[in-house]
């Protein structure tokens, strides 16, 4: 069984929701970027979406833009990233790990070379926002091959006969953007989210994670309560944002934001 799948199994067997911080890689300074992973592990995290950085990073809002810069002052690159993971992966062997970026870099790298590089390192699903399941089929045999899952985005605006489309090839756990627009939006609406997550799951056995506009404890709970995972990105971000120089500060707040998620969300 995979990595992602026993995580969920777990969180299930223990009736809590799954919590899943995003960062980008290399984001404030390289040297921060695995401490912060394992940092996250022992405030709540339960599986680590880690951002490749993209100079176009065209689904995401200005927090997330200024991320993926700040990184890329750093020359942070996709094969940099992996040797990210290889270096957490030395610590920790259970923590689920998920990319999270543009099809650029892998298709740079080519998908067989970026599957067995990943793999080797304990990369376990790879989410590549632009890239539609229709046109999926060679990275997805690339991915499966190497036994990573790819994930792929549902919306508010996504069809039903769209959703068959995507459960039929997503693996891991399906990602349910809450909101319209690009991440960072704002105006949750949990019944409406719930209605969307119960919809999908006419569909799919796969857990369904939801992301975007989760920015507090409380908001964390509401969507836990409906979802199987709570996706939290920007607000995590944005906090490296605040101290760029600051790597203590970066850790504490990160820390402290997603331990009083962990605790919302168990108390849901």
């Amino acid at each position: 069984m995979s990595r992602l799948a026993s995580c969920f199994e777990r969180l299930k067997a223990a009736d809590k929701t799954a919590l899943i911080p995003y960062i980008t890689a290399g984001d404030s300074n390289p040297s921060i970027t695995v401490p912060l992973m394992h940092r996250m592990v022992e405030a709540g995290a339960d599986i680590i979406e880690l951002g490749i950085p993209f100079s176009d990073p065209m689904a995401d809002g200005p927090t997330i833009q200024l991320a993926c810069e700040r990184a890329l002052v750093h020359h942070t690159s996709l094969r940099d990233v992996i040797k990210m993971t290889a270096e957490f992966r030395q610590h920790d062997q259970t923590t689920p790990i998920v990319f999270m970026g543009y099809l650029n870099p892998v298709e740079a790298m080519g998908y067989n070379e970026f599957a067995q590089e990943a793999a080797k390192v304990g990369v376990d699903a790879l989410l590549a926002v632009d890239m539609p399941p229709e046109e999926s089929q060679a990275l997805v045999a690339a991915l499966q091959e190497q036994s990573i899952d790819p994930i792929f985005l549902l919306s508010p605006t996504t069809q039903d006969d769209r959703i068959k489309k995507i459960t039929a090839v997503g693996k891991g756990f399906l990602y349910y953007v809450s909101l319209k627009g690009v991440t960072g939006s704002n105006v949750l609406d949990v019944a409406d989210v719930e209605a969307q997550v119960n919809n999908i799951k006419h569909y799919t056995q796969l857990p369904v994670g939801v992301g975007f506009g989760i920015k507090n404890a409380e908001t964390a709970a509401a969507v836990a309560s409906v979802s199987d995972a709570v996706i939290v990105g920007s607000a995590i971000v944005k906090i490296i944002e605040n101290n760029i120089d600051d790597a203590d500060t970066i850790m504490n707040e990160i820390a402290d934001l997603l331990s009083g998620m962990r605790t919302a969300m168990d108390e849901k």
